[in-house]
C-alpha cells in the first residue's frame, strides 16, 4: 500500500543537503537523508570547544572563545553540529533562501543523534525556535529555525513553542556587522507573547551561531519571563579562534 508521503517522494524526490543532488528513493527502499558521497563532507564540531557556546577552539588549554570570555552570557550552555564553512554554508543558504525546506529533516536528525543525550541530561522541557520578523516570514514563506525545531521536538518528544517569542523589530541582516554592531542591532528585538513562562529549562534553536548576539538576546527575554535555564542548539557555528 503506497502512502501519500512515499508517492510524494517519487514525484518530488528529496535532495541531498550538501550537493543538492536528487537522492535515490523507491517505495521498497529506506529513505536516504544524505547521498553517500557527501556523508563525510561536513566538519562536525569536536573538542576542544568553548565551554559556554560550543565554538571549536585551536588550543585545548583554552576554556572560552573570545566572545564568551569578554561578555555577559545570558544562556547556560550552547552546542552546535557543524563548523560554518564550505558545503555547510552553501547548504544553509539553500535552506533559507531557495526553499529547500526538506533539509530540516536531516538537520534535525543529526542534531538529535549528536546531542539527544545532552538534551535529556539537562531535562529540557520545550523547544523554542528563534523567530523571524513578519516581513521576512512573508518574503521567505517560513521560519527556517522553526522547521528544525519541529524535527528536534518530534524526535525528542518535546513540545515546540513556535510563537512563545516574537521579533518586534525587523533588524538588519547580521552578516557583515561587527560584534558590537550585532549586539546593538538585536537589543530588545525579542518579546514574549506572555508575561510569564511556566518552564524552567528551555532549548533555543537557530541555524547559524556567529557571535551569539541573537541567542543571547532571546535567552535574556526568556529568563526575564521566568525561565531558569536556557540552552542553545545550532546547526552550524563559526570558529572561536
Amino acid at each position: 500500500m503506497y502512502t501519500m508521503k512515499s508517492l510524494m517522494h517519487i514525484v518530488f524526490p528529496p535532495r541531498c543537503p550538501f550537493c543538492d543532488g536528487v537522492l535515490f528513493h523507491s517505495i521498497a527502499a529506506p529513505r536516504e537523508l544524505v547521498c553517500r558521497l557527501c556523508r563525510d563532507k561536513p566538519v562536525y564540531v569536536g573538542e576542544p570547544a568553548c565551554m559556554r557556546c560550543g565554538k571549536p577552539l585551536a588550543d585545548e588549554r583554552q576554556e572560552y572563545c573570545f566572545d564568551c570570555a569578554k561578555g555577559r552570557i545570558e544562556y547556560t550552555q550552547g552546542k552546535a553540529l557543524w563548523v560554518y564553512k564550505a558545503e555547510v554554508k552553501e547548504s544553509i543558504y539553500r535552506f533559507k533562501y531557495q526553499n529547500r525546506r526538506e533539509y530540516a529533516f536531516y538537520y534535525g536528525a543529526e542534531l538529535v543523534r549528536a546531542y539527544g543525550g545532552w538534551i535529556r541530561r539537562h531535562r529540557m522541557q520545550a523547544v523554542v525556535p528563534i523567530p523571524v520578523s513578519n516581513a521576512r516570514r512573508r518574503q521567505r514563506g517560513y521560519n527556517q529555525a522553526a522547521l528544525v525545531a519541529r524535527e528536534v521536538g518530534r524526535r525528542m518528544g518535546l513540545p515546540v513553542y513556535e510563537h512563545l517569542l516574537r521579533r518586534v523589530r525587523d533588524t538588519k541582516v547580521q552578516k557583515g556587522l561587527s560584534g558590537e554592531e550585532r549586539k546593538n542591532n538585536l537589543k530588545k528585538a525579542f518579546k514574549m507573547r506572555e508575561n510569564k513562562v511556566q518552564l524552567d529549562h528551555i532549548l533555543l534553536i537557530d541555524d547559524i551561531y556567529t557571535t551569539g548576539s541573537t541567542m543571547n538576546e532571546a535567552a535574556k527575554e526568556l529568563r526575564r519571563a521566568g525561565a531558569s535555564e536556557v540552552y542553545c542548539l545550532s546547526i552550524s557555528i563559526g570558529s572561536g579562534y
